[in-house]
């Protein structure tokens, strides 16, 4: 799927050579980074580690109750839980041909519905959030869309960082979630290559 895009502040376009999106890969793309992403704290104590004595309760004949031996079996309240969860890592290996068919394709979404848009140089000098605030409305982006900014400059970065309505990162961080969880997507012209030029 052949995409022509538009450079704001010069007179070429870019033609992106995308596939065409599929949620089933986008869905696996998106529920390993958030696998990866978990923290994996959740712990129970099991009866190993429960405080208290392993001696036996009462005696295992003559009471006339159920036979018992430790108070801290999981039976008992304060004791330990049985198949409870335990820390561990959530994260699993997802083939980078998926990973980079997942990326290609989150962005052929963006850009089907018209909302990526890519830029030659921001009107950015000395980092000021104002100055990005011009730079936006002077271009259509008046904060009622959530946008992702995707830029090596580090001065833009820093000007739109305080900006409710924009999530801010460098190239080497673009990645499905944030793309799919922003309604709009502007990036550097630069990071699609000189060979993309049309």
């Amino acid at each position: 799927m052949a995409v022509t895009i538009d450079v704001i502040g010069s007179e070429r376009k870019v033609v992106l050579d995308l596939p065409e999106p599929k949620e089933a890969v986008l869905h696996e793309v998106v529920a390993w980074q958030l696998s990866k992403r978990r923290r994996g704290t959740a712990a129970t104590q099991t009866r190993a580690r429960v405080t208290g004595s392993t001696a036996k309760i009462y005696p295992q004949k003559g009471t006339g109750r159920a036979r018992h031996g430790s108070r801290k079996a999981p039976i008992f309240v304060g004791g330990g839980t049985a198949f409870g969860p335990h820390p561990r890592d959530y994260g699993y290996t997802l083939p980078k041909r998926v990973r980079r068919l997942g990326l290609e394709m989150a962005l052929a979404a963006r850009a089907q519905d018209g909302k990526l848009t890519l830029v030659e140089a921001f009107d950015v000098r000395e980092g000021k959030t104002k100055e990005f605030v011009t730079w936006a409305r002077a271009h259509g982006f008046d904060g009622t869309e959530r946008v992702l900014l995707v830029t090596d400059d580090e001065l833009v970065r820093r000007a739109a960082r305080n900006l409710p309505w924009v999530n801010v990162m460098p190239s080497r961080g673009l990645n499905v979630y944030d793309i799919l969880r922003s309604e709009r997507l502007i990036a550097d012209a630069a990071i699609f290559g000189e060979e993309a030029d049309a």
